[in-house]
């Protein structure tokens, strides 16, 4: 049975919680509400100089305020804004500066949160303990603090008004604790909220890891699924030729051996960076580039399907990530053609001294020119190479080819 909605405020869970947020600004205000009663009392004395009183008190004043334009102040806030108001808050921004604004915002929540936390520590302590002395009074429990003493129009005799005075003091307080809890939640991200450069650094840092993500999604879909296709033709050569041929099939499982152990380095590196944490140490990355470019060809030769390769210039002296992204093309090249190509594979790699020319030519197959339309997942992994290195890329069909380019630039990647 769900309570009256003019109950709920009182007995919902948030309010709970907000309130304890509440508590804990009170909490921290004691030393400062501690300080000004010190401070207060030195004042009235006649026999403490009022200029030492007042210059200790500027001091004191000064240094009390500046922990509340500190950036750890505002990360505990933060952290108790999510877990006891409720309100999603990110971080800050790890190695930024805050800015001047932000400071003055977080300065002024956390006075605010001091104020209101004080208020409501003070009902607490003064009442929270008188209504429930007027309630207990009813219930004929002496507790010796309303016998003689005037509360308004009612004196120690006036029990029921009493009582009910003490209810509605307790319900009263309940519903000023719900109220505020409900303001600082919605003040919250106004003024713990990021600042414009937070946000701007927040969308960087999210930007990097999703091209750090795609990164690995590219070198694991080019890697596995180049393996996955040579060893798949290989097998199924393997097992046509099984009977009468068994020097083509040894062949072929040490070719499906040899691919499989390639893969498998690759996919221990990205699920090593996949699990890598900010202590730990990193796991050497596989550095396939265009130098490995005659295994490649071999491997791919091996799985049955013919390639005619020419290169020229230096392959060795590339810039390593110009060599690298032109392996893995070539290799998604030769992958695709293997699966739905025919035909033999017409590899072209030219090194000049501004740029790093591919092409890839073969025959379309069945599968291909049902679908030209579509572009998989191997396409958009070339495209976002090349795009990243500032070069170009053109795939599709010429005539009844299929052919694709790609120019990398030197310029900047040395």
């Amino acid at each position: 049975m769900k309570p009256p909605a003019v109950l709920a405020p009182l007995l919902a869970a948030s309010t709970w919680r907000r309130g304890v947020f509440l508590l804990l600004g009170g909490v921290l205000a004691l030393p400062y509400a501690l300080l000004a009663v010190t401070f207060a009392q030195l004042l009235t004395q006649q026999a403490v100089p009022r200029a030492l009183v007042l210059a200790l008190l500027a001091v004191a004043a000064g240094i009390a305020a500046v922990p509340v334009f500190l950036d750890g102040p505002r990360a505990l806030e933060i952290a108790a804004a999510r877990s006891l108001l409720g309100v999603d808050l990110p971080d800050p921004a790890p190695g930024h500066s805050t800015d001047r604004e932000t400071r003055l915002r977080s300065a002024l929540w956390v006075a605010l949160h001091l104020a209101s936390g004080g208020l409501v520590v003070a009902a607490l302590f003064s009442a929270v303990p008188m209504a429930l002395a007027f309630i207990a009074h009813q219930a004929g429990l002496d507790t010796g603090l309303t016998a003689d003493d005037r509360f308004g129009p009612f004196d120690g005799r006036d029990t029921g008004w009493l009582s009910v005075a003490g209810v509605v003091v307790l319900v009263a307080l309940g519903y000023a604790v719900a109220g505020l809890g409900a303001l600082a939640a919605s003040m919250a991200p106004v003024l713990l909220g990021p600042a414009e450069s937070e946000r701007v650094a927040a969308l960087e840092a999210r930007a990097a890891r999703l091209a750090e993500r795609n990164r690995l999604a590219r070198e694991l879909h080019d890697s596995v699924g180049h393996a996955l296709t040579v060893t798949t033709l290989q097998a199924g050569a393997a097992r046509q030729v099984l009977d009468r041929d068994p020097e083509f099939v040894r062949r072929a499982l040490t070719v499906i051996e040899e691919v499989g152990r390639t893969a498998m380095d690759d996919l221990d590196h990205v699920l090593g960076l996949l699990r890598e944490t900010g202590g730990g140490t990193a796991v050497p990355a596989p550095q396939r580039t265009l130098a490995d470019l005659d295994r490649l060809l071999a491997e791919t030769r091996a799985a049955g399907l013919p390639v005619e390769a020419r290169h020229s210039g230096d392959l060795v002296d590339l810039p390593a990530v110009v060599s690298r992204e032109g392996y893995r093309i070539v290799q998604e090249g030769l992958t695709n053609a293997a699966r739905y190509g025919r035909g033999p594979v017409t590899v072209r790699v030219d090194a000049g001294p501004d740029a790093l020319e591919l092409e890839l030519v073969n025959a379309l197959g069945p599968v291909r020119r049902s679908g030209l339309g579509r572009g998989g997942r191997g396409l958009d992994g070339m495209r976002e190479r090349v795009l990243l290195l500032g070069g170009r890329l053109t795939a599709g069909p010429d005539a009844d080819r299929w052919r694709i380019r790609a120019r990398l630039p030197l310029e900047g990647t040395r």
